[in-house]
């Protein structure tokens, strides 16, 4: 007893005495508590919580808001944008050297990511979308002088960021297809893909060869250019619908992004059979039957891969969602790029769209019975926790997230490189004026077979209006296969077969 008294007033006593200390420490104004003060003093007026923001507050209020300390709202993010493109910067001149230097090839790809990235930003915040502000950025950094730092990227290395791109779309698309819907609207689904992409095809191309005198090879090939619609824009429109509930109850965003996938399907592997005629020196039927084959191929390829992925990685790994995105990834992009190596073409984006469709099946069925992922703990909650957290029943595969992410960082690259690709000082003012016109006869005619296409289905009048306007847009399927016949003119160097392949280039992007 008396060993644990002695003990007791000997903490109390400690206690005692670092209670003293403080006391005297906080009353002497010493050196740090004077600059301190001082500090607080000066930095007060720059202080975002000295000047809360009312609710009523005018645009000026809001302008001024956005520079006051610490870095928040828009003017935080321009200053992430500008620390994290100089850190990005001078970490490649580190590891790269010359590459990372003006004129370089990373050089080029960082200015026009950041770029287009900023593009794509300010025209959003006029409610336009942003690829609108990526293309323009695109266009300038590929056409005036003294700020033409596209012109420095390698043809290979644009080809390689956009077939990256595409296969990330194709990846997000298989994702968000609903099997029931699809399942339902099967049919629908088929005339949808197939009758307007057709039509429009056999409309451009002899548009191509009555307006513009195309040979009738080249005419189709360009007509089958032109009938791809773009996943680029129809697919994260509609999925960004589908997050807000729209169409759903008829599932339209799984018609249409299902539908825009086979089209692109049937719009590469025709564009692939009028090129190997174009250019064949060997047995045209074989051509012409490599075509469906590809399809085949392509299907089967993806369906063998889903189904890989249903067992690898094992559920039980602590980074199941990471390993599961990243081989999904890779097998993505083995279909595209080894698809092209092997020479069969036709077959990379069909198996690239399967083979996330099927992976997703199993995956989809873990989490509706009640299976929790978890991976990566340790981060905060927030955005990153839809990357790295728990992901309980009921919510999005959060594989999707990983790709979103993924979509987020090559969208900029994409339509950057497209609207490089647009040279002005080659176009006419004729070129520019046959080649809209030949684009919208083929328009006309796809939209009206798109709304003949969704007769007799559930949809009221103006759902089946909307229809034909999300068949519309071009971008990414024209970006990618769009200077194909070109390059490969070039590498037979017949001088005629290259004129004719700037002039289809130049219509694709003009």
């Amino acid at each position: 007893m008396a060993v644990d008294k002695v003990k007791f007033e000997m903490a109390n006593g400690t206690a005692d005495g670092d209670d003293e200390k403080k006391r005297d420490n906080s009353s002497d104004p010493g050196c740090c508590s004077g600059l301190r003060s001082c500090f607080q003093s000066c930095t007060r007026p720059c202080l975002a919580t000295s000047h809360p923001l009312p609710e009523n507050a005018t645009w000026w209020g809001r302008l001024l808001d956005n520079f006051l300390c610490p870095p928040h709202s828009r003017a935080g993010a321009v200053l992430f944008i500008a620390v994290f493109a100089v850190v990005g910067w001078a970490t490649l001149l580190a590891m790269t050297g010359d590459a990372a230097l003006p004129g370089g090839n990373l050089f080029s790809l960082a200015v026009l990511f950041v770029a287009c990235w900023c593009g794509g930003y300010v025209v959003g915040l006029i409610r336009l979308p942003p690829l609108l502000g990526m293309l323009l950025v695109g266009a300038v950094l590929g056409n005036v002088s003294g700020v033409d730092f596209a012109r420095d990227i390698h043809q290979s290395w644009s080809s390689g960021c956009r077939q990256i791109a595409l296969t990330i779309i194709l990846i997000r698309a298989g994702l968000g297809l609903d099997p029931k819907a699809l399942r339902r609207l099967s049919f629908v689904v088929l005339r949808l893909a197939f009758l307007p992409c057709l039509v429009e095809t056999m409309v451009g191309g002899i548009s191509s060869h009555l307006i513009l005198g195309f040979p009738w090879p080249w005419a189709f090939m360009q007509g089958f250019i032109i009938a791809a619609v773009s996943p680029a824009v129809v697919v994260p429109s509609l999925l960004g619908l589908s997050d807000r509930g729209y169409g759903l109850d008829k599932g339209i965003p799984t018609l249409v992004i299902a539908a825009a996938s086979l089209d692109d399907v049937l719009a590469i592997t025709g564009f692939g059979v009028m090129l190997g005629i174009t250019f064949s020196s060997g047995n045209v039927l074989w051509t012409l039957a490599k075509g469906p084959l590809e399809a085949i191929v392509g299907v089967a390829v993806g369906v063998v891969g889903g189904f890989i992925l249903w067992y690898i990685p094992q559920k039980s790994s602590k980074h199941l969602v990471l390993f599961r995105s990243s081989l999904l990834l890779c097998f993505g992009l083995l279909s595209i790029f080894g698809s092209h190596k092997v020479g069969w073409a036709g077959a990379g984006p069909l198996a690239a769209l399967t083979l996330p469709f099927v992976a997703a099946l199993r995956w989809r069925a873990e989490l509706a019975e009640g299976e929790k992922v978890e991976f990566d703990k340790g981060v905060k909650m927030g955005y990153a926790s839809r990357l790295v957290g728990c992901f309980l029943v009921g919510e999005n595969n959060p594989v999707q997230d990983v790709v979103g992410v993924l979509w987020m960082i090559f969208q900029p690259l994409l339509f950057g490189l497209i609207g490089a690709e647009v040279k002005i000082n080659s176009l006419s003012g004729g070129t520019v004026g046959l080649g809209v016109a030949v684009l919208a006869i083929g328009l006309t005619f796809r939209a009206l077979v798109s709304f003949l296409a969704v007769m007799r289905t559930d949809l009221n009048l103006r759902e089946r209006i909307f229809v034909p306007i999300a068949w519309l847009p071009k971008a990414t399927v024209q970006a990618a296969i769009g200077a194909i016949a070109l390059d490969t003119a070039k590498e037979n160097g017949d001088s005629d077969l290259i004129q004719l392949g700037e002039e289809v280039s130049s219509k694709e992007f003009g």
